[in-house]
């Protein structure tokens, strides 16, 4: 076990406060985006980018980035599947997961696997949108949507070539976030959660990794964000609220970079 590991607790609530930044965030997006709405397209590039949501979001939420990115010639879309409420508004067992998911029994089960549940459905999507275009995909995905990103590229390594998250768990699932205390309300056991997305490392993610993350992040513990496992990672840290990631001017700079970087 990682020694930060022992510092994990979900971010205090006093701390909410520093989410604040996200006006400031939005206003600051207004300049890039009106420059890149004013700007020449950039030739098409055979690239397909998918980008989801968080929790409680929808592809609204991720759609001035992805005007950004498809202003510089990549096919930037959203997921497609609604708004992301952690899979808990799908109904299934355990048995309905995919044979890529490998769990330990639970009698009790009070739909603690509902995200892997939700990943499945996206890993379907990816393979699709895939096949319909014939290009490589990289996955972004914020909060929750970068857990998402992450599984499903862990499972389609010939189709996903990078994932970039934005200030996403990678470890305890909602344990270490200010979303805990929603799902424990469910009933939900966190502590099976998280021993069960750690068993789900011993497969690592072999595709490059970006993992960009705050310190100040009032959402999401930014221990919990780091990347500990996969073998290419790139963390890359920032001052930002968790809730303006998605609309970051210097994060959709580092988004960008890391797309060409690429090339």
């Amino acid at each position: 076990m990682n020694p930060q590991h022992n510092e994990l607790t979900a971010p205090r609530r006093m701390a909410l406060w520093q989410e604040t930044r996200v006006i400031g965030d939005f206003v600051k997006m207004l300049g890039p985006l009106a420059a890149a709405q004013i700007r020449s397209r950039a030739s098409h590039r055979e690239k397909l980018i998918v980008l989801v949501p968080g929790f409680g979001s929808d592809d609204r939420y991720m759609s001035p980035l992805r005007h950004y990115l498809g202003r510089r010639g990549y096919q930037a879309e959203g997921w497609g599947l609604g708004k992301n409420l952690a899979g808990i508004d799908l109904s299934h067992t355990l048995e309905d997961l995919s044979s890529a998911w490998h769990f330990s029994p639970k009698p009790d089960y009070r739909g603690e696997a509902s995200v892997p549940y939700l990943c499945d459905r996206l890993t379907d999507r990816v393979r699709i949108r895939h096949q319909a275009v014939g290009y490589p995909v990289t996955l972004i995905g914020w909060s929750l949507g970068g857990y998402l990103c992450r599984e499903v590229a862990r499972d389609l390594p010939d189709i996903v070539e990078k994932v970039i998250t934005l200030g996403s768990p990678t470890i305890g699932g909602p344990k270490y976030t200010a979303a805990a205390p929603f799902f424990r309300k469910r009933g939900m056991d966190l502590d099976w959660i998280e021993r069960e997305i750690k068993r789900r490392e011993e497969q690592p993610i072999s595709q490059p990794v970006t993992a960009i993350y705050s310190k100040s992040d009032a959402i999401v513990n930014w221990r919990a964000a780091l990347d500990h496992h996969s073998p290419n990672v790139d963390h890359i840290e920032v001052n930002a609220a968790h809730l303006g990631m998605g609309f970051n001017p210097e994060i959709w700079s580092l988004v960008l970079q890391s797309l060409e970087a690429e090339a």
